[in-house]
């Protein structure tokens, strides 16, 4: 259904729209980068891609970025795990604090709305403010409500923290997608985000896991939902850590032909 809406509005990157020789759009995009650009007919355009050579997974480790790809790797994990722990036995940690199966099923479709409102509110605060930011406050946001959950307070409360649990794990998951793709160049984009995605379903597989052990141990109500929030509070951390744009080389050259002059910009 949303297939004719993304055809639509879902803007194409520099790179689709020089293999396409779109001058016209390419224009628009570069005036929106720079505003000092203004695009003229006579205007051509050159895009600069580095050749790709090499182990595709070793460029994820050069140039800088070692260290923020090691903490996308740890952020996937982190929120994978929270989310998919949350998802498999938040009705079962419901129904073990004495709530009925059906409140326990309503808490889980209260997680998942707010996944739904997570992901749009998070991408839209990302395309105006710092993602980075935006993804620091959700974590820090997701282990505060798993802690306050875990208090048990009115069940109004508590189902307004379901939510913000679900729209702070699900939605930054969401996030996390779009900050990997910015951060790496063209040339390493599918491979960083591929490797970062692949290293989170080990704590999709870890998160569940994690969920049967702590009821396996019968801990107190609150204490459950404290350990959840650990992961929340650490991927807090991991992501401040991050670089947010990583070194890129890909330019896109306008060649002014009326003026005979040249400038780069960098391709965001």
């Amino acid at each position: 259904m949303a297939v004719p809406f993304l055809y639509k509005y879902l803007p194409e990157s520099l790179g689709f729209l020089m293999a396409r020789n779109n001058k016209k759009r390419i224009g628009q995009v570069i005036a929106q980068i720079d505003p000092s650009y203004t695009p003229r007919d006579e205007d051509e355009y050159e895009m600069t891609v580095p050749p790709k050579t090499g182990i595709p997974v070793k460029k994820l480790f050069e140039n800088g970025r070692t260290i923020s790809t090691v903490l996308f790797w740890l952020n996937f994990f982190l929120c994978l795990l929270i989310t998919y722990g949350l998802g498999t036995w938040l009705p079962k940690l419901m129904t073990e604090a004495g709530y009925g199966f059906g409140s326990s099923l309503t808490f889980l479709l209260a997680l998942n709305i707010g996944g739904i409102f997570g992901s749009l509110i998070g991408g839209w605060l990302a395309d105006r403010w710092s993602t980075k930011r935006v993804l620091t406050i959700f974590f820090c946001l997701n282990a505060i409500s798993l802690t306050v959950m875990g208090m048990q307070p009115t069940i109004i409360v508590l189902y307004l923290f379901v939510a913000v649990a679900g729209a702070t794990s699900i939605g930054s998951q969401i996030i996390l997608y779009s900050f990997a793709s910015q951060f790496y160049p063209t040339e390493v984009r599918s491979t960083g985000v591929g490797w970062a995605s692949g290293v989170g379903r080990i704590g999709g597989i870890i998160g569940p896991m994690l969920g049967g052990a702590l009821l396996a141990l019968s801990l107190p109500f609150q204490q459950n939902f404290m350990v959840l929030a650990v992961p929340g509070l650490l991927a807090a951390i991991a992501v401040a850590f991050i670089y947010e744009k990583s070194p890129s080389k890909n330019l896109v050259r306008v060649v002014n032909k009326r003026y005979k002059a040249t400038g780069d910009l960098v391709e965001k």
